[in-house]
């Protein structure tokens, strides 16, 4: 009888455990999917709006696309999101996070969408393999200085890293310092 149990209980446990793991597994691909479809759905608007934009992904190392939240309230703000980044020449997809933090001034919430090109291979790499923080750094100028490349509607932030923002949804007035960090999501890869 006793033997009986402990077999019952073993074997509800390892049911229990494999339910967890199936769900938890379609779960994740789940999320995948629907980044997958954000990444598709923003990468058109952006191409409606800029259709220079579309031959620049393209011909790029790769790009990376995150579709945000954020908000702001009097002196204090944050973002957050999350985006996937894609390899062109190899197809790798890395599914990633964004946060961000603000203080200046403002009001209101926001949903925006920042799609980045990679000129390079080492752009792309250095993104999503050792995360990216950046804050005012952002420059105007769409030219890299060395080649004369720009990117009709986008701003370079950094040697061979281009940015496109759109706001979606929302309304802000905000005068701010952020700090932005790109990385891993661990969850998903």
């Amino acid at each position: 009888m006793r033997q009986t149990v402990l077999k019952s209980i073993w074997i509800t446990f390892i049911l229990l455990l494999i339910f967890v793991t199936t769900t938890a597994a379609a779960s994740k691909e789940k999320q995948r999917a629907e980044l997958r479809q954000k990444t598709t759905s923003t990468l058109k608007m952006l191409y409606e709006k800029q259709p220079s934009a579309k031959y620049a992904i393209e011909h790029a190392a790769g790009y990376a696309v995150f579709n945000n939240t954020g908000f702001k309230l009097g002196i204090l703000g944050g973002s957050h999101g999350r985006g996937m980044a894609v390899n062109n020449r190899t197809g790798q997809e890395i599914f990633m996070k964004m946060q961000e933090y603000q203080a200046g001034l403002g009001l209101g919430i926001k949903e925006y969408a920042v799609v980045f090109v990679f000129a390079n291979e080492n752009a792309w790499t250095s993104f999503v393999e050792k995360g990216w923080s950046f804050g005012a750094q952002a420059t105007a100028a769409a030219s890299d200085g060395v080649t004369g490349d720009s990117l009709d509607g986008a701003v370079m932030v950094s040697p061979g890293v281009w940015v496109y923002q759109m706001t979606t949804k929302g309304l802000a007035a905000e005068l701010a310092v952020k700090g932005t960090n790109y990385y891993k999501d661990k969850e998903l890869n």
